[in-house]
């Protein structure tokens, strides 16, 4: 389309359009009218801008253009139908009765984007049309759906109305248009659709999720009160993975919602009930780091000791990560209300007992001892042993602090000395250095000096900060181990250099003083380049242990909730304990 005549439409100035169009040829106006796929024809935007006129004499020229597509392969009723002009829909009905039941990519009709867009009057005209709503019950997601997610009480009555059984209709998640009313908050929308049946508050989508559980994430207590006064029977519906709404409510940290289903409604039951993987409401609470709603729970005296399947009670899973301030209040809160470890539990707890009973579509638990005292054992030992390593890598790092200092004094102390006691000794007249003129003399006090100054700056460095922390000990070890090797590098020049200054440059000395630098510099390059290759070896183990560890990590793990709070927490910090558990095999690591 020419720009004139575009920005000539866009001013509505309608009798200028038409000039236009009339001035050219008919061949040459219809490529104009007409143009390619990707863009909107005149009458396209004619039926957007409501020009009514200019419509209807386009519709007179071009009878066809009533079923002009665009990119979209949305017609111009799509547009008419959005944008509510109701006397443009009936012009092009007129033209062409097939163009109401044109869809676009998305396949939707012209219905249903004025179901979505709330335009009433045009959903009224349409109505009309009953093989329209016949169509609309094969398609992915239906017009009350639309209506129903945008809140569109007035449109979705007149839908109940005409075709009640869109109600029951589901789209590609599986959701009935209650579950998208609920899930907005749309609570004129959910009452019309509750009164026409009470039971769609018990279909579930492809989650087994219910209109309530979708309110519940939400927080949308006004909904939760109007499904619940209608059926109480649907607070006590699980998902597919075993989750109540008390679940899925603490899970997305909706504290109000919490509160409300607690202390308005009789569903204690559910507070101590677990999911799929053995989880309660208070390992989602503790795993999230959730602590106003870790205590709101202690105080409805459920369960604190109940153990999911990975044996973890929530005092475990809040120890298992102290990453989060929020630990400081849960850790005190739950201790206080009686909570224990796994490991602190007999072996024959009705906490046990309790949670295995809890636990849905589960064969029965075999005797508690054979289950129990195996994993208190496991456990047990796991933590002793991981708390010697600990200990054992806490005191390496503390006695590679101690040597650090002690070689970067013996360093200073041998650089000071070489220092006033230089190769080649004194002038006693004058009390000059006899080599001073020498280049090699010169190199070796510029090593000496740096290799003095770096190794006083080590020990300053060490004995004026006190880290209390592993972290921050290491940082403060790389960067002195670091400045400690340049140092070595420096003493071990300055060396080569006063040997190169003292000895006799006569006929065969050369080959002599070549094969001393050569087997000296040598041999600490090779250690270097050695220990190069230990450090690549320990980064290449740490990495690929990080990768396993975010693995394991991953959803389809045997307590996915909590593991997937625990991770969305710790995301983009790295483990305090990677080095240790990383080098595990081999014993030891670098720095």
């Amino acid at each position: 389309m020419e720009g004139r005549l575009y920005q000539t439409i866009l001013r509505g100035d309608i009798p200028a359009v038409l000039s236009i169009l009339q001035e050219e040829h008919l061949q040459d106006t219809t490529e104009q009218a007409l143009p390619p796929p990707p863009l909107n024809s005149v009458l396209h935007l004619a039926a957007r801008f409501g020009h009514e006129e200019l419509a209807s004499e386009i519709l007179k020229l071009w009878p066809e253009m009533a079923s002009a597509e665009n990119e979209k392969l949305e017609t111009p009723m799509h547009e008419a139908c959005r944008e509510g002009r109701l006397s443009i829909v009936r012009m092009l009905m007129e033209k062409d009765p097939w163009v109401i039941y044109k869809v676009n990519k998305t396949n939707e009709s012209g219905l249903y984007v004025a179901c979505e867009t709330g335009k009433l009057v045009v959903v009224q005209q349409l109505l009309e049309y009953p093989r329209l709503l016949m169509l609309e019950m094969y398609s992915t997601t239906s017009c009350l759906h639309a209506a129903a997610r945008a809140g569109h009480t007035e449109i979705v009555k007149e839908l109940l109305v005409a075709r009640s059984e869109l109600a029951w209709k589901k789209d590609f998640n599986g959701s009935t248009p209650l579950h998208l009313s609920c899930s907005k908050g749309h609570l004129d929308t959910t009452r019309e659709l509750l009164k026409l049946d009470p039971d769609l508050s018990s279909l579930q989508d492809n989650e087994g999720r219910t209109p309530l559980h979708l309110a519940a994430i939400k927080g949308r207590i006004n909904i939760i009160d109007e499904i619940l006064s209608t059926s109480l029977e649907s607070a006590e519906m699980r998902t597919f993975s075993g989750e109540t709404v008390l679940h899925l409510a603490v899970k997305n940290n909706q504290y109000e919602a919490v509160k409300y289903l607690m202390e308005c409604l009789n569903i204690t039951k559910l507070a101590n009930m677990a999911d799929n993987d053995g989880n309660t409401i208070l390992h989602l609470a503790t795993a999230g780091k959730l602590s106003t709603m870790v205590i709101y729970i202690l105080k409805l005296g459920i369960n604190v000791n109940a153990i999911n399947r990975k044996g973890y009670t929530a005092l475990d899973v809040v120890e298992g990560d102290a990453t989060n301030s929020g630990v400081l209040v849960i850790l005190p809160a739950l201790q206080e209300a009686g909570a224990k470890r796994c490991d602190q539990l007999p072996p024959m707890s009705q906490e046990f007992q309790a949670i295995q009973d809890s636990y849905p579509n589960t064969p029965p638990s075999r005797p508690k001892k054979g289950l129990e005292s195996p994993l208190r054992h496991q456990r047990h030992s796991h933590r002793r042993r991981r708390e010697k390593q600990i200990e054992l890598q806490n005191e390496g790092i503390r006695n590679a602090r101690n040597t650090i200092t002690v070689v970067a004094v013996l360093i200073a102390t041998v650089a000071f000395a070489a220092g006033v006691n230089p190769p080649g000794g004194f002038n006693q007249t004058t009390g000059k250095c006899i080599m001073g003129r020498k280049t090699s003399f010169k190199v070796f006090m510029v090593c000496n000096i740096v290799a003095l100054f770096l190794s006083l700056g080590i020990v300053i460095f060490l004995v004026s900060i006190i880290p209390f922390r592993r972290k921050s000990m290491m940082k403060l070890l790389m960067v002195t181990h670091k400045l400690m090797w340049v140092s070595v590098s420096f003493m071990a020049a300055a060396y080569l250099a006063s040997i190169w200054t003292i000895m006799p440059h006569g006929q065969g000395m050369a080959g002599v003083l070549v094969t001393i630098i050569c087997v000296g510099g040598g041999s600490t390059l090779l250690i270097f380049i050695g220990l190069g290759v230990l450090l690549a070896r320990h980064w290449h183990r740490k990495r690929e242990w990080r990768k396993s560890k975010d693995r394991k990590g991953s959803p389809n793990s045997s307590v996915s909730r909590v593991e997937e709070m625990l991770t969305s927490k710790k995301k983009g910090e790295s483990t305090s304990n990677s080095d240790l558990d990383s080098s595990d095999q081999g014993g030891f690591h670098l720095y």
